[in-house]
Order: C-alpha cells, then sequence, then structure tokens
C-alpha cells in the first residue's frame, strides 16, 4: 500500500503584500490625520522587507496598524513579520524594518519534527532544507499531526500543501 505524504511550508504569498503596501499607501492618502505628513510605507520584494517610516513613533504605530489589517484582510497571517527596532531617520523621522519571513527555520523545523515524534502517531518526519515531509501509512495519522502542529505554536504561519 502507497504512504500518503504532504509538506509543512511556511510562505508568504508575496502578491498580496503588494496589494496590501498599495492599499496602506492609498489609506494613508485619503485619512486627514496623514495630511500634510511625511509617513510613508514601501516594500523591497528582492529582499523581503517592508520600510515604514513615520514623522514619530505614534504615527509609525498608525500606519503599522493599517497595514496590519491589510495584510490579514489579504490572508497573510501577522506571524510572518518580524519587526525590527524603531531608529531614527532623516528630517526628524522615525523608520522601521519589517521583514517577510520565508521558510522553517532549522531550529524550528527541528522542534515540530521533535513535536511529531513525541506524538507516537506512525509517521515520519523528514526536514527538506526549509520544509518537512511528513509521510505516512494513514491519511488519519497525517490529518492529526495537521492537528497538532497547528494547536502548538512555533511563532510561524504553516502551509500544509502537497497533501497526496
Amino acid at each position: 500500500m502507497a504512504d500518503f505524504s504532504f509538506d509543512v511550508v511556511s510562505r508568504v504569498n508575496m502578491a498580496e503584500v503588494v496589494n496590501a503596501v498599495d492599499q496602506t499607501r492609498r489609506e494613508m492618502q485619503a485619512r486627514f490625520d496623514f495630511r500634510g505628513s511625511s509617513a510613508s510605507v514601501s516594500l523591497d520584494e528582492k529582499r523581503g522587507e517592508i520600510t515604514v517610516i513615520g514623522d514619530d513613533e505614534m504615527k509609525l504605530k498608525n500606519v503599522i496598524d493599517i497595514l496590519q489589517t491589510k495584510l490579514v484582510k489579504r490572508g497573510v497571517g501577522l506571524k510572518a513579520l518580524e519587526y525590527g527596532r524603531v531608529e531614527d531617520a532623516a528630517g526628524g523621522t522615525v523608520r522601521q524594518v519589517i521583514t517577510l519571513r520565508q521558510g522553517i527555520p532549522q531550529e524550528k523545523a527541528k522542534q515540530m519534527t521533535a513535536a511529531i515524534r513525541e506524538s507516537k502517531l506512525k509517521v515520519k518526519a523528514e526536514i527538506r532544507g526549509d520544509e518537512i515531509r511528513v509521510s505516512g501509512p494513514k491519511k488519519d495519522d497525517l490529518q492529526a499531526v495537521i492537528q497538532l502542529l497547528r494547536a502548538k505554536d512555533f511563532g510561524l504561519e504553516l502551509q500544509f500543501v502537497n497533501y497526496r
């Protein structure tokens, strides 16, 4: 009998991020509290970074709140965002760089495979680069692994793909 399998990945849909950043810019142009402000948001797709600039920390927080709302509406999980520290920028403004996490880091992958082993389910989990392949003879066991990984918080936005 054939083994069934699926992959555990952590990916961000960049098209949705681009749309969310554009929507954030449009909302900032329309809102009264941002008129005359030098607040902005920009996306570097190649590096996977969103740069947010605000007149002060309060404006910066407002821009980030708008951005988070737009990202959630477009189906991008907030666990995929890694916030840098707030730093001073030119002209008395403040800047914060938000990095988009792609892939599962090695130490998180080891924690996940250990959790799968501890569950005593008859499945095999192997780390393949920045994703994890889980395979087993029963579909019910694979479903149990998915429920287990969703229940535990690994600090990552997880997707389950290639279910066969």
